[in-house]
């Protein structure tokens, strides 16, 4: 592979629109991108998604994409009107059944692949330890450890079961944060015997059962790292995340367009400082020029020595293997038959199971 060619796959990238633009495939092409997330604003219909994601890897150059979404259920879904969408993370789990919460996940990733999405940005392993938490809440599988292993690990499962890559998030915490990342750099204070028992312990156990992806939080945890913020931060990437916890699959920061990442340096520099720290995909979700200068500062950065080629090359390594092994070799979704699969009977009627069941839990609280 050529320095582009490497460089590029570490990349994952968004765009505007409906259709990508003929300027977005080309930089596609030129960047040679690992991967492309999905939004809202790209989105109509299934037919149209499964046209879309046809038209992305048909100009993906060399491996298949991964084509990743936020699909976590409640305020957190990408999904437009004919997909099945479940409630929030804490509103299926309420129904307060393992089965219940792989079969949502199951009926997601059927519909997902249905329309060649190969990436779901879930299960939040985050536990809503504090109740003043402006961006997770209702995202979380519950305020314990203990439930939050359980439910995350069943749709960890369901998505795997049926050929969606999930990925694990945020790590190695954002449960205890006042503040959101999308706006400033929270600090979560607790201590390493806190971090450890309640922060960790999901994370912990979807590793032993084979996570193949995580995302790091843009947050810093002065117990593990004085001064960077875990995607910046080596000691929690390499020294906790590699070293101590044992992860092999693929590291994938939260999006670096976040302000909690830009009032602090340059998006080039900030890619660099997490490569080095040991992610090994850079999430960009909206403007191709900031793509263009991670690109650029990941380049120059090899050039100085700043990066080693064997870094870069270990983190290809890894995500061609989970190319190879999760979506496999790429086949064209056929968008004529989009509808036998997204939207069907059975999955509504999970579906209002789950409401029933999850509104049943609230009288009985009552």
């Amino acid at each position: 592979m050529t320095i582009r060619d490497t460089v590029g796959q570490l990349l994952m990238v968004g765009f505007q629109g409906t259709e990508p633009s003929r300027e977005f495939l080309d930089w596609l092409q030129e960047c040679r991108a690992g991967g492309v997330i999905l939004f809202s604003r790209n989105l109509v219909e299934p037919e149209q998604v499964a046209r879309l994601t046809n038209a992305l890897q048909g100009h993906a150059p060399n491996l298949p994409l991964l084509i990743a979404l936020d699909e976590e259920g409640g305020t957190v879904s990408r999904l437009p009107r004919g997909f099945t969408t479940f409630p929030a993370a804490s509103r299926v789990a309420a129904c307060d059944s393992p089965d219940v919460v792989y079969e949502a996940a199951e009926v997601t990733a059927r519909e997902l692949r249905a329309v060649g999405i190969n990436m779901n940005l879930a299960p939040v392993l985050d536990v809503n330890s504090n109740p003043v938490n402006p961006i997770i809440g209702d995202r979380a599988y519950g305020t314990e450890p203990e439930r939050v292993c359980t439910y995350g690990m069943a749709v960890m499962q369901g998505l795997e079961d049926n050929g969606i890559i999930p990925c694990g998030k945020h790590f190695p915490g954002h449960g205890d944060t006042v503040t959101d990342s999308h706006h400033v750099l929270p600090v979560v204070e607790a201590g390493h015997a806190r971090l450890d028992a309640v922060e960790l312990e999901p994370f912990r156990q979807a590793i032993c059962r084979g996570l193949p992806v995580i995302m790091t939080a843009h947050v810093r945890y002065p117990a593990l790292d004085a001064a960077a913020p875990a995607t910046l931060s080596r000691p929690i990437l390499t020294d906790l995340l590699r070293n101590r916890l044992g992860f092999q699959g693929v590291t994938l920061t939260d999006d670096m367009e976040m302000r909690a990442i830009l009032d602090h340096q340059s998006i080039g520099e900030a890619s660099v400082r997490a490569v080095q720290a040991g992610a090994d995909m850079i999430l960009i979700c909206h403007q191709q020029e900031r793509q263009r200068q991670v690109v650029s500062a990941i380049e120059q950065a090899l050039e100085r020595g700043d990066l080693s080629w064997e870094k870069l090359t270990a983190s290809v390594a890894r995500i061609r293997a989970l190319k190879e092994k999760r979506p496999g070799p790429f086949q064209p979704v056929d968008p004529s038959q989009v509808a036998q699969i997204v939207g069907h009977p059975r999955h509504k009627a999970l579906l209002a199971k789950i409401q029933n069941g999850s509104r049943l839990h609230d009288v009985e609280r009552r």
